[in-house]
């Protein structure tokens, strides 16, 4: 029997939706039947979606967005919490500035937007679905990305509270991404070798795809998860092999 992911009727909110995994995440909705809000600090070039200005930092611009979604379609059924990420640096260096920046966008914003939609999904007859997409950097330690890590482990514990708090109207869940290819791996892994390099060290042999974290998102925000809150989907390939084990083999 073929398993079908049927969204036709549904809105979805996906932020950072414009390009790289957020993208991939928009269209796979959209395959599903599911109308497709993206939004994103600058207006895209080449998006096939209803897209919206927002800095989802700022929770009153969060609040309009919500409003102007709701008003336009009449309801919200589904929130992808993707906007997110962190550029490098030294723990022992990183300004409180910057520290609180990337916290602000990997933890609060994703606070801020959950709140704003659960006040709509709570009044629903269907509720609906929060997923927040996370990092492997939560699960282990993050050299070069500390304040990332631990804002994205924080998203982690937000996402089991709320699950608690809002269920049943409102299911939460998260999904926590490995290694993944995207427009920034070549210059961030030192080019097709240092590629080479970091993909041998995942028991998949590859990176991740995006469009395996967007399908990854579609089962968690459909009914075929209807039982399924307060979740952490791992998506790492098997993860990393044990450097005590590398260091055996010589």
């Amino acid at each position: 029997m073929a398993v079908i992911v049927d969204l036709r009727g549904r809105v979805a909110l996906v932020t950072g939706g414009t390009k790289g995994i957020g993208a991939a995440i928009a269209d796979r909705l959209a395959e599903a039947g599911a109308t497709v809000v993206v939004c994103a600090r600058s207006t895209p070039s080449d998006s096939t979606h209803e897209y919206e200005t927002c800095d989802v930092r700022d929770p009153e611009q969060v609040g309009a967005l919500v409003e102007r979604i709701v008003a336009s379609h009449g309801r919200l059924d589904i929130a992808v919490n993707n906007a997110g990420g962190s550029p490098s640096a030294d723990a022992a260096d990183a300004s409180p500035r910057f520290s609180e920046a990337i916290i602000r966008l990997n933890l609060l914003a994703p606070l801020h937007v959950a709140q704003a939609v659960n006040r709509v999904m709570q009044e629903q007859d269907s509720g609906g679905s929060i997923v927040n997409v996370a990092s492997v950097s939560a699960l282990r330690p993050s050299p070069g990305t500390a304040a990332y890590g631990a804002a994205k482990a924080g998203l982690l514990s937000l996402t089991q509270t709320l699950a608690v708090e809002w269920a049943p109207k409102v299911r939460v869940n998260a999904v926590s991404a490995g290694v993944f290819a995207s427009e920034d791996c070549l210059d961030h892994y030192g080019g097709s070798e240092g590629l080479a390099r970091v993909a041998a060290t995942v028991p998949s042999g590859r990176f991740g795809a995006p469009g395996e974290v967007a399908d990854a998102v579609v089962f968690l925000a459909s009914p075929l998860a209807g039982y399924v809150t307060g979740a952490n989907l791992v998506l790492h390939g098997g993860g990393e092999w044990p450097a005590f084990l590398r260091a055996a083999e010589g």
